[in-house]
Formats: structure tokens, C-alpha cells, sequence
């Protein structure tokens, strides 16, 4: 049995919500480059199962079987939900919203998650779920600064809700504790599924030739990279490695703990928002992201257990 250190598990989930939140700002510089979200979201979602495949084929050959029954069908909606739909999504809305307001968005599935099960299983949570979705409230419509007018992109303000409910799809659909006697076939065969899907939607063979430069906007713009290695870097240092690295960390703390120190995510984006693409949030809003990531705090305590390992991003 892998003992608990959970000085370890909270370094690795640091480490992975950092390497998620540069993610989305690599993914920008794709997506800018020429590459539509569905292609972009193919290409990632394809490239890791590759990688998925690999690592099963060298460390965990049994990996290799695909689920049965109702295994089989729960391990393809968290394939079209929890990657596949999350992805796409997600893609979409840090292509056209500021990085840091997309996270925040869709950082908002804890907060949907606990109104699910209050309202729909009528699960018994904590009064301080009250708290978490006022928080959340007024920190979006702070962020948003509503009382202006919504001055953001409405198919991103859209894509971000929609990534929070897959977000919150992936969660409730994860407790059912799916082989999670084995992470690694799960992983392999969800990425499998959504790769299936995505293929059917931006076929991998129409995305065209990545040897072109991708410039890298904001402060950096005087610089470019090869297009296929800032893909590669979405795949391999953006999907496939702050994956695991979380899913190690849920080996040494709760996944409640995890998820919470995991809203690292929408900070770093927020941080990288300002420093590389020169995107600013006044007081105001700043004091409202503040008041998102306390909300997703609550929320995530205001439920007994949960069980649910994160998504990649």
C-alpha cells in the first residue's frame, strides 16, 4: 500500500493546477495561430490517448481491456462528458473570453455539483452551502461587473457555463468509483471514447500541416514556436502529465482537498492573463474572483464526502 505523505500530495496538486493553468494560455497561442477549438481539442484529446496507450503497453498491459456493461457505458459518458464535451468547451471559451474569467466560470461545478444532489437526489449538505452559492453569485456578476452591461463575448460567457456543467457532470458521474481499482484503464479508455467523438467532429486528417510558426501574442509576440510543438506541449506537459500528477496527489490527500487547492488553476490563469496577454481585472474585479474562489471553497466542504478524482483541463 502507497503510504500518505501529504506534504507530496499537496506539491503534486500544486504542481498539476499550475501546469493546467498554463495550459489554457499555450492552447490560446494555438488557437490564434489558426487552429479552430475543435481541431485543437482532437489533437489533445487524440495525442494523449496515444500516450495513454503507451504507458499501458510498457507499465500496465491489462489496462488494455475495455470496460463491460455498465462499466462500458459509464466509462463512455465520462469520455463525452468529463473530455470530450469538457474540452470542447473549454477551448472555446479561452479563445474568446479573458483566461482568467473562463477558469472562474468554469471553476463553478463544485458549486452545481451540491445543488444536484441537494435538489435532485435530495442528499443532505451543510447550511454553508448557502454561502458558497451567494459567493459565487455575486463574485461572477463583481468579475462580470454586470451593473455595465455584459461587455464579454456571449458564446464564451455560454462555452464557460457549459464547460462548468461538464465539469460538474464528470464529478457525479465519477462517484460511482468506476475502475478506479485501476485509474490508468479508466484514463485510457474515457480519452479513448471522446477521441472517437471528437474525430467524428474535426477529423485528425483535415487539421493540416503544424510546421508553421505560431507567434506567441501578448508581451511575447515578438517570439514564435513550431505549431507542432506547442501542440505537443499541450499534450504531453498540458494534458497527460498535470493528470497524473493529480491523480497521484489522491493517493496522499482527500479528493475534497485536492479540488479545492486545484482552483490554483483560475489564479495562475488570471496571473498569466496579466503578465503574458496583457488582460487586467480592476479592484472590483479582483475582490469578485476572490469571492468565486471562496464560494468553491464552501461548496467543496459542504458536502460530507466526495469522491471524485479531477478532469484534465
Amino acid at each position: 500500500m502507497l503510504q500518505t505523505r501529504p506534504r507530496l500530495g499537496y506539491t503534486l496538486v500544486v504542481l498539476g493546477a499550475i501546469l493546467f493553468g498554463i495550459n489554457g494560455a499555450v492552447s490560446r497561442v494555438a488557437m490564434r495561430a489558426g487552429l479552430s477549438p475543435e481541431s485543437l481539442t482532437t489533437l489533445r484529446i487524440t495525442g494523449a490517448t496515444v500516450v495513454f496507450t503507451l504507458a499501458a503497453l510498457i507499465w500496465r498491459r491489462s489496462a488494455l481491456r475495455p470496460p463491460t456493461g455498465s462499466n462500458l457505458l459509464l466509462v463512455a459518458a465520462l469520455g463525452l462528458v468529463g473530455v470530450a464535451s469538457l474540452q470542447l468547451t473549454y477551448n472555446i471559451a479561452i479563445n474568446r473570453l479573458p483566461l482568467g474569467i473562463a477558469l472562474l466560470i468554469e471553476y463553478l461545478a463544485p458549486v452545481l455539483v451540491v445543488l444536484w444532489v441537494r435538489f435532485v437526489r435530495g442528499e443532505q449538505v451543510r447550511n454553508r452551502m448557502w454561502s458558497a452559492v451567494a459567493l459565487s453569485l455575486v463574485g461572477i456578476a463583481t468579475v462580470g461587473q454586470v451593473w455595465k452591461g455584459l461587455d464579454f463575448d456571449t458564446l464564451g460567457i455560454i462555452m464557460a457555463l457549459l464547460a462548468a456543467v461538464s465539469f460538474a457532470s464528470y464529478f457525479l458521474l465519477g462517484e460511482h468509483h468506476v475502475g478506479f481499482e485501476d485509474p490508468l484503464r479508466v484514463i485510457l479508455w474515457a480519452f479513448a471514447f471522446a477521441a472517437v467523438v471528437m474525430n467524428a467532429i474535426a477529423p485528425i486528417w483535415q487539421v493540416g500541416s503544424l510546421s508553421f510558426d505560431a507567434p506567441l501574442l501578448g508581451n511575447l509576440s515578438e517570439y514564435s514556436l513550431p505549431l507542432v510543438l506547442v501542440v505537443t506541449w499541450v499534450v504531453l506537459l498540458g494534458t497527460v502529465s498535470p493528470f497524473f500528477l493529480q491523480l497521484l496527489a489522491l493517493h496522499h490527500l482527500p479528493a475534497t482537498v485536492v479540488t479545492v487547492v486545484a482552483t490554483l488553476e483560475p489564479v495562475i490563469a488570471v496571473i498569466l492573463g496579466w503578465a503574458w496577454f496583457t488582460e487586467s481585472l480592476n479592484a472590483i474585479q479582483i475582490i469578485g474572483g476572490v469571492l468565486v474562489l471562496g464560494g468553491i471553497a464552501l461548496a467543496q466542504s459542504a458536502r460530507r464526502e466526495i469522491h471524485t478524482a479531477l478532469p484534465p483541463q
